[in-house]
């Protein structure tokens, strides 16, 4: 059994985020727990052709650790990778890393008031537990009929088989989400017929992405400020983006003509376009974007298909009008188990309760996103409704990691061993938020999504400015928490 203090789970932006911020605070009695064997997360995990972020660079990236050369407007993985690499040692925050450890399940101990944190090793006992987990990294595939009889390379979009060769292969999508509009204009280059396999159609904007002009990069780099000021105004930017789904949900109406009038541009067969076009509300779904994605579909090798899977064969995917569709291999870009990422984590709290049969029980309720009643001093980063449909996740990671380091040191001012929230805050705290996010056009914008758990209620998105998830957890609401001393 190891000891420490504090204990991390995972190298992502929350987790890296984590460790800087604790090591800014002089703490340095922690680890950091990483499965795989460099840092990155999502963006070390998912190398599929074409992935990039959605949101611009300067936003997509730690405010404390910015960065003055990005190539482009929205940057790819192997850039953003290498810009966590490279603040991982600027930041000095390896050494305290172990790499090749998965959790596989925590557990508290109400009488010495300790986590037993559970690995594919050795385990680790520490006071507080920080899960920086995420929520892109189960892949979602879907049970389907005779998937297990299918002869070829099958694979999700987050594990691509770069060993399989798609040159003149028939390929199989199922799916068209984020990942699947990135990858599909590329592998259609090279596939010998690619049938994509779309249950609902996303709003797809056109994506503003532009090399970063040189002398952009020289005033950057020699101008004081000037990456900030360029990074302030992106976020005002993006953040005015939140004033249409978040209740407002009347003016969307304009830009959804606008994002139809560009499909009308690059689909000029009304057929096409019309099992292109969404049937619900912008923002009900994530919004997407892409410059390429719409005029794949003009190719006389590239299918869409808008019936459904019925059953997949040995040799190919059966619609659900019972045409056989041939391929020689599937991929898949299905998503991610987002809210149910908590049934794949055994964490037993207070009285040996289990989080997962909690949350499917009564309902994925935190406090402030990062914390739950009955299991003190354990913090998600990016928990139940704090994701964003607007601007960059980076930011409230930022608020999080603060909010934690000033949670500690609160129990050091109180010499207290534990802080658990109390049912009524934490029950407050939801009622708010429900109550916003049925105003919103995630309830209100007529569609199914990702965003909403088993009790059909949205605990993906925060449904508020990100300021305002800021001003909330600029400090510690003291009674909104059980403060226990040691005995």
């Amino acid at each position: 059994m190891i000891k420490k203090d504090i204990v991390i789970i995972g190298t992502g932006f929350s987790g890296m985020g984590a460790a800087m911020k604790l090591r800014d605070s002089g703490r340095e009695d922690f680890v950091v727990l990483e499965k795989a064997h460099d840092v990155g997360g999502t963006w070390r995990d998912n190398t599929y052709p074409g992935c990039e972020c959605d949101i611009p660079s300067h936003m997509y990236s730690f405010s404390y650790e910015l960065n003055n050369d990005w190539s482009k407007s929205f940057s790819g993985q192997a850039e953003i990778w290498a810009y966590m690499r490279k603040v991982a040692d600027e930041k000095g925050i390896r050494p305290y890393i172990t790499f090749g450890v998965e959790v596989t399940g925590a557990s508290w101990d109400d009488q010495r008031k300790v986590w037993t944190v559970k690995t594919n090793g050795e385990d680790y006992e520490a006071r507080v537990v920080i899960a920086g987990v995420g929520g892109l990294h189960i892949p979602n595939v879907p049970e389907i009929k005779g998937a297990d009889s299918f002869e070829g390379p099958k694979f999700h979009s987050a594990g691509w088989d770069h060993t399989v060769d798609l040159k003149d292969k028939k390929v199989v999508v199922i799916g068209t989400g984020a990942s699947a509009i990135q990858f599909i204009p590329i592998i259609a280059q090279e596939t010998g017929h690619l049938t994509v396999f779309q249950r609902t159609p996303a709003w797809v904007l056109p994506k503003k992405d532009k090399p970063t002009p040189e002398w952009r990069k020289k005033v950057f780099a020699k101008v004081p400020g000037a990456t900030r000021a360029y990074r302030n105004a992106l976020y005002w930017a993006l953040e005015a983006r939140a004033i249409g789904f978040n209740g407002h949900v009347k003016i969307l109406p304009v830009a959804e003509k606008i994002v139809k009038r560009y499909l009308a541009k690059k689909i000029p067969d009304p057929e096409l376009r019309a099992k292109l076009t969404p049937d619900y509300r912008l923002g009900c779904k994530r919004v997407l974007q892409s410059n390429t994605y719409y005029p794949t579909f003009l190719r006389d090798d590239v299918t869409l298909n808008t019936d459904g899977v019925a059953e997949i064969v040995n040799d190919g995917v059966i619609d659900a009008n019972g045409v056989k569709h041939e391929a020689d291999i599937i991929i898949y870009g299905t998503g991610f188990h987002v809210i149910d990422a908590f049934d794949y984590l055994d964490v037993k709290g207070k009285d040996g309760v289990n989080l997962a049969d909690q949350f499917r029980e009564h309902g994925t309720e935190t406090y402030m996103g990062m914390t739950i009643h009955g299991f003190p001093n354990l913090y998600f980063m990016l928990g139940p409704n704090t994701a964003l449909g607007h601007n960059s996740v980076v930011f409230m990671i930022e608020q999080q990691t603060k909010y934690i380091v000033k949670m500690l040191d609160e129990m050091d001012k109180r010499g207290a061993v534990s802080a658990n929230a109390t049912l009524p805050a934490q029950t407050e705290f939801n009622k708010e938020i429900q109550k916003l996010v049925e105003k919103g056009i995630w309830t209100q914008g007529g569609c199914t999504s990702w965003y909403l758990d088993s009790h059909g209620k949205n605990r993906t998105i925060w449904p508020k400015f990100t300021f305002q998830y800021w001003w909330e957890t600029r400090k510690v609401e003291a009674k909104d928490f059980e403060w226990e001393k040691a005995a």
